[in-house]
């Protein structure tokens, strides 16, 4: 009991010498009044935090405060996944890479541009844009 009491006066001491500090660290004194208010509601919660545990209301703010966190966290998650649904994974991808000017894909995927053609003799020719990758090894 004597720990709790010893605990809570020193939070409150601490708590006014954090606040002293700030209040003689704004350069400017428009900001004093806002400063001070907020400090004055703060050490007002200090003070009658051991009333709130022994009446048991402390548990029932926590409550409140989780559950309410928790609802905004849940609606900021489902917002998101349907952002990410509506999406195409194209928008994503900057036009350089779609292949030139984003046009002329054929069934295939590939752009025109890109692909391989056939020449009159009958040999084929690549585009210097395409890149062939040979092999790929992982954990070497």
């Amino acid at each position: 009991m004597l720990d709790e009491l010893y605990g809570w006066i020193q939070n409150i001491a601490a708590y006014l010498v954090v606040s002293a500090a700030v209040l003689h660290a704004v350069p400017g004194k428009q900001y004093t009044k806002y400063i001070r208010f907020f400090s004055g509601l703060v050490l007002i919660l200090l003070l009658i935090s051991p009333v709130f545990r022994v009446a048991g209301i402390e548990e029932s703010f926590l409550d409140l405060y989780h559950s309410r966190e928790y609802e905004q966290e849940t609606r900021e998650m489902r917002e998101a996944s349907k952002r990410l649904e509506d999406a195409d994974i194209l928008d994503f991808v900057p036009e350089e890479y779609m292949g030139g000017t984003g046009g002329g894909e054929t069934e295939g995927g590939v752009s025109g541009e890109n692909r391989e053609t056939q020449t009159e003799t009958g040999a084929e020719s690549r585009d210097e844009n395409l890149i062939e990758v040979e092999e790929i090894r992982i954990g070497e």
